[in-house]
C-alpha cells in the first residue's frame, strides 16, 4: 500500500525547511568569507598592532631612561605604572624551565627589531609569560640605558594576537559577504532557474505542440506565475483537441455522403454527359477538400516514419501533375510517406494552377541525412508579405478557385509537413541554372524509426 503522506504534504513540510537551508548557506558563506578575509587582513592588522606597540614602547623607554636619572627604580615603576626590575636577568623571564609560546617569542623579536630602528641603541628584550599572582603577565622586559651599575628592566605588556572571536571589522565584512552570497544563491535557485524553465517551456509552445506542465518552484510569486502558465497550457491543449476533433469530425462526416452521392451518380441514367462531368468535378473537389482537412488536423499526418527511396516517392507524387520536368537525386530517407507526398503534390498543384509553365521539380541531398525538394515554375512569384499570408490556413489568394477543391490549406500543410521533418518551407527566385522563375523549397531530415 502506498505511503499516505502525499506530495502536497511533503511540499508543505519542505516550505519551512527552505529558509533554514538558506540560513545554513549564509552561515557557510560567512565562515568561508571570514577565512578568506582573515588571511590577507589579519596580517595587516597584526602589522598595525606591531607598529602601535613599537611606538608606545619606544616612547615609554625614552621617558623611563630620562626619569631614571633622577628617580629610583621603585619610583620609576610607580611613575610609569608598569613593572621595573633590577638585575642581570629580569624576573619571570623566559628560561628552559619557563618556556614562552612561539607567538610571544615572535612578537618579542619583532619588538626588538622595531626598537633597534627607533632608538639609538639596540636594547635587550626578554619575553615573559606568567599567570602567577603578582606576575607582570604576558609581555617582554626591555633593557633601559642608564648610568646605574646594575641593569634596569622595564616591562612592556604585549597583547595576544586575536584568534577567536575574530576582529569585529573582519566579522562584519564576513557577515556582509555571507548575506550577499546567500541572496545571490536564493535569486539563482528561486527566481532565475524557474524563469529559465518557463522560457524553455514557452519556446516549446506552438500550433502543433503543447509542452507538459512546468513544476511549480521558487518563490511564491514564481509559483503563482507557473500555476497561471500551466493553466494556459491546459486551455491551449483543450482548445487544440476541440479544434482537431471538430475538423476531423466534419471531414469524416463528409466522406460517407460523398461516397453515397458518387454511387448514386454512377447509377443515375437521366444525367447528360456534361452534367455528369460537372457533378464528378464537384465530388472530386469535395473529396480533395476533405483530404486536405484530414491532413491539416493530423488525422492522417501521424503515420509512423518509414525508410524508403525518396526519389521514387517524389516521382510518384508528381505523376498526378501533367508536364513536369524532374531532376531527382537518388537517396534513401526515413520519412512519413503519405504526408510528404501530399505536401509535394500540393506544391506542384499550386505551381500548375497559380504559376506559369514550365513546372520543374528537383530533389537534392543536404548534410546530416537532409533533403531539399524544390518546385519551380516560370511565373513572377509572390512578394514576402503575400508569401507569409499565403502560408496561413484557409487563405486563398484567388477566391474564384474556392469551388475547384482549393481550401487554402496547401501551403499550410506543406509547412506543417516540413516542420514535422525538422525543416522549413521557403521561397525564392530561381537561379539561371534553375531556369529563373519562382521556386518553393521544402527541406527536411530523416526521422528516427519508432
Amino acid at each position: 500500500m502506498a505511503n499516505p503522506v502525499s506530495a502536497e504534504a511533503r511540499r508543505r513540510l519542505a516550505i519551512p525547511l527552505r529558509p533554514l537551508g538558506y540560513g545554513a548557506a549564509a552561515a557557510g558563506f560567512t565562515a568561508l568569507g571570514l577565512l578568506l578575509l582573515h588571511l590577507p587582513l589579519a596580517q595587516r592588522l597584526e602589522r598595525q598592532q606591531r607598529r602601535q606597540l613599537a611606538n608606545q614602547v619606544s616612547a615609554t623607554v625614552l621617558l623611563s631612561q630620562v626619569a631614571l636619572e633622577r628617580a629610583s627604580p621603585s619610583e620609576l615603576a610607580e611613575l610609569m605604572g608598569t613593572a621595573v626590575a633590577v638585575g642581570s636577568r629580569p624576573p619571570w623571564a623566559v628560561t628552559p624551565a619557563r618556556p614562552a609560546s612561539s607567538a610571544l617569542r615572535r612578537q618579542a623579536e619583532a619588538l626588538r627589531d622595531d626598537l633597534c630602528r627607533k632608538l639609538t641603541s639596540c636594547p635587550q628584550v626578554w619575553p615573559a609569560q606568567t599567570a602567577a599572582p603578582g606576575g607582570p603577565g604576558r609581555g617582554a622586559w626591555v633593557q633601559l640605558n642608564s648610568s646605574l651599575e646594575t641593569t634596569t628592566w622595564l616591562f612592556a605588556p604585549i597583547p595576544a594576537l586575536r584568534g577567536w572571536p575574530p576582529d569585529p571589522q573582519l566579522l562584519s565584512l564576513a557577515v556582509a559577504f555571507g548575506g550577499l552570497a546567500a541572496l545571490l544563491l536564493f535569486l539563482s535557485l528561486e527566481v532565475q532557474r524557474p524563469l529559465r524553465q518557463l522560457d524553455a517551456a514557452l519556446e516549446g509552445v506552438g500550433l502543433d505542440a503543447v509542452p507538459g506542465p512546468v513544476p511549480a518552484r521558487g518563490t511564491a510569486s514564481m509559483r503563482h506565475l507557473t500555476a497561471h502558465f500551466n493553466a494556459m497550457l491546459d486551455r491551449l491543449r483543450q482548445a487544440s483537441q476541440e479544434r482537431s476533433t471538430m475538423l476531423a469530425g466534419i471531414a469524416h462526416d463528409l466522406r460517407a455522403p460523398l461516397t453515397r452521392l458518387r454511387l448514386r451518380l454512377a447509377q443515375s441514367t437521366p444525367w447528360s454527359a456534361e452534367e455528369r462531368a460537372r457533378a464528378e468535378r464537384d465530388l472530386s473537389a469535395l473529396e480533395a477538400i476533405t483530404a486536405q482537412f484530414l491532413l491539416f488536423v493530423g488525422a492522417e499526418g501521424k503515420e509512423p516514419p518509414l525508410p524508403l527511396p525518396l526519389d521514387a516517392l517524389v516521382a510518384e507524387a508528381a505523376n498526378a501533375i501533367d508536364r513536369v520536368s524532374m531532376d531527382l537525386e537518388s537517396m534513401e530517407r526515413c520519412v512519413r510517406p503519405v504526408a510528404l507526398s501530399r505536401a509535394v503534390a500540393n506544391l506542384l498543384r499550386n505551381a500548375e494552377d497559380h504559376g506559369q509553365p514550365p513546372v520543374r521539380l528537383w530533389l537534392r541531398t543536404l548534410p546530416e541525412e537532409g533533403f531539399a525538394i524544390l518546385v519551380g515554375d516560370g511565373g513572377a512569384g509572390l512578394s514576402a508579405a503575400t508569401w507569409e499570408r499565403a502560408k496561413q490556413p484557409f487563405q486563398r489568394l484567388d477566391p474564384a478557385r474556392g469551388g475547384l477543391g482549393h481550401s487554402g490549406l496547401g501551403l499550410a500543410i506543406a509547412e506543417q509537413v516540413a516542420r514535422a521533418h525538422g525543416g522549413t518551407l521557403s521561397c525564392r527566385q530561381g537561379t539561371a541554372a534553375e531556369g529563373g522563375g519562382f521556386v518553393v523549397v521544402l527541406t527536411g531530415h530523416s526521422l528516427p524509426l519508432i
